[in-house]
């Protein structure tokens, strides 16, 4: 069973995935704004945090039959996936796989594309840096995930970005990029879902691309999107906005056979 924590009473459940090299520890900014109507589960990943490697290659699919079993043993029906980055493409994944139980997902950061083959040749060549120098890697990669503009004012953040990716078990960073190298396109579930599908994407965002997948957004009534002037991490860079738009497009604006 996977890592979790559970916090707040709120009458409705929000399960939230992190992304590559993270772990639950970073929703704690978002968390103090989001509405007090939420009750959150937060999930450590395979392979991330507290929760154990499953195998060599963990798959978006066998990642979200993991946070399947987590949303089983605590019987919840009718909830809210948000995923940031890679607990995005998760949440496309359990989307398509249990969409009867989610009244919304968000992609957070994160793309319905899968990697080009430019991308996967960069994930591939990174294994390689990862076995050798880990510590390298994670510095060189992670504060470019941030907004280029504003690096002095989230140093902070970017260092804590370091440190919890440096605790990340290497077994499990190799097999999170296998898995997001095998990856398919999901865009038909855009247009397939009933619930409601939110998108918040970063103007400055170096590790997917928003304009890219804002514009391909198809136009339906339960699609709302997003685009911040921030990088790839909002939470730690706009958290305030961030918590704003969840209150709203997931409490108040969803479609009405959803509503209570």
């Amino acid at each position: 069973m996977l890592n979790y924590e559970i916090s707040g009473k709120g009458k409705e459940h929000l399960v939230l995935l992190h992304g590559f090299m993270e772990n639950l520890m970073i929703w704690e900014d978002l968390e103090t704004k989001l509405s007090k109507d939420f009750t959150l589960i937060k999930i450590d990943l395979p392979g991330h945090g507290l929760s154990k490697i499953y195998s060599e290659t963990h798959t978006m699919e066998l990642m979200a039959d993991e946070v399947k079993k987590v949303t089983d043993k605590l019987n919840l029906q009718q909830f809210h996936l948000l995923g940031h980055s890679m607990g995005g493409y998760v949440s496309l994944a359990f989307a398509k796989k249990f969409p009867e139980f989610l009244r919304s997902f968000t992609l957070f950061f994160s793309t319905f594309f899968a990697d080009d083959d430019e991308k996967k040749d960069i994930r591939k060549r990174s294994l390689k840096v990862i076995d050798e120098n880990f510590k390298t890697f994670v510095g060189t990669s992670i504060p470019n995930l941030f907004n280029a503009n504003e690096k002095d004012i989230l140093e902070g953040k970017i260092e804590l970005a370091k440190e919890i990716a440096l605790s990340t078990k290497i077994d499990g960073v190799k097999a999170a990029v296998r898995g997001m190298i095998e990856r398919t396109d999901k865009s038909e579930i855009l247009e397939n879902f009933e619930g409601k599908i939110l998108l918040i994407s970063g103007k400055h965002d170096n590790a997917v691309n928003s304009k890219k997948t804002l514009d391909a957004v198809p136009e339906k009534t339960n699609i709302k999107t997003y685009l911040l002037d921030c990088g790839h991490n909002g939470h730690w860079e706009k958290p305030a906005i961030c918590a704003e738009i969840i209150n709203s497009e997931l409490l108040h604006n969803l479609p009405k056979k959803f509503l209570l």
